[in-house]
């Protein structure tokens, strides 16, 4: 009991990592493995959307608690639980999608609406949506809630241009990308919100890091590179790894072991 009123009272540290290049890059990089991830495991190792949910479902929930049980940002704790997020929100989309017969508009709508009503909720309790304050299980529990929705609404809204409008993956990820560099310039050049530039990028990297890993994985005969989802998730998984281990064993990631405050 002591023990249990012990962790209550301890402040933890920032659960977060630092904003920096290397985060955008890991992000990135995570979200394309979602997308050829999924594809991989339910298509390619033929174990079906059913089969893949519920083993990625179980090994998210696994992680997520040893996410949830530190007390502070360990970068490969954090990247796994971003990674499986990242599975988990693709796999999600594409369930209701193709088993449920949802479509794409009305997912990404309803995505979008429940993103928002987690903000609000989020806001609400917090009135922050900061992630340099996750320094609460109250709050890192809203934290991840909006990572999962913003995977399962990029993956939506990722489908939805490159297939449902038929702009073809390559623009699709072209028109993402200039969508983020607009947001870029609005905050560095105009001062626009940090928080609201922050989640606004975020929430584009999905959609753009789907498009990029259907453009390497799908056949050249449906408008991809042709690498495959094996390749193409082994490649990008050893980069996100080497960048992992970097960072855990001292990388320049200044949020490593720096407590909110000292920001």
């Amino acid at each position: 009991m002591t023990n249990l009123a012990a962790q209550r009272t301890t402040p933890m540290l920032n659960k977060v990592p630092e904003v920096t290049i290397y985060f955008w890059i890991i992000k990135i990089l995570a979200t394309t493995v979602g997308e050829t991830g999924a594809d991989f495991m339910s298509v390619t190792l033929n174990l079906g959307l059913g089969g893949t949910s519920m083993l990625m479902a179980i090994l998210l929930a696994a992680v997520l608690a040893m996410q949830i049980r530190a007390q502070r940002y360990v970068p490969w704790i954090y990247w796994f639980t971003t990674v499986l997020v990242s599975v988990v929100g693709t796999l999600i989309t594409d369930s209701m999608v193709d088993i449920l017969g949802v479509s794409l508009p009305a997912a990404t709508a309803g995505f979008a609406v429940a993103l928002t009503a987690t903000f609000a909720a989020w806001y609400a309790s917090e009135r922050t949506l900061s992630i340099h304050s996750i320094h609460t299980r109250r709050r890192e529990l809203f934290y991840w809630a909006a990572i999962l929705f913003t995977f399962a609404l990029g993956t939506a809204a990722g489908d939805l241009t490159a297939e449902g409008l038929g702009l073809g993956y390559a623009p699709s990820a072209l028109a993402f990308g200039a969508l983020i560099s607009l947001v870029t310039m609005a905050y560095y050049s105009l001062g626009a919100n940090a928080i609201l530039t922050f989640w606004i990028a975020y929430i584009l990297t999905r959609p753009l890091g789907a498009s990029l890993g259907d453009l390497l994985s799908q056949p050249t005969t449906n408008g991809g590179i042709g690498l495959g989802t094996v390749l193409t998730s082994i490649m990008f998984i050893a980069i996100i790894g080497s960048l992992v281990v970097w960072l855990s064993l001292g990388g320049r990631d200044p949020d490593l072991g720096r407590t909110t405050a000292e920001r």
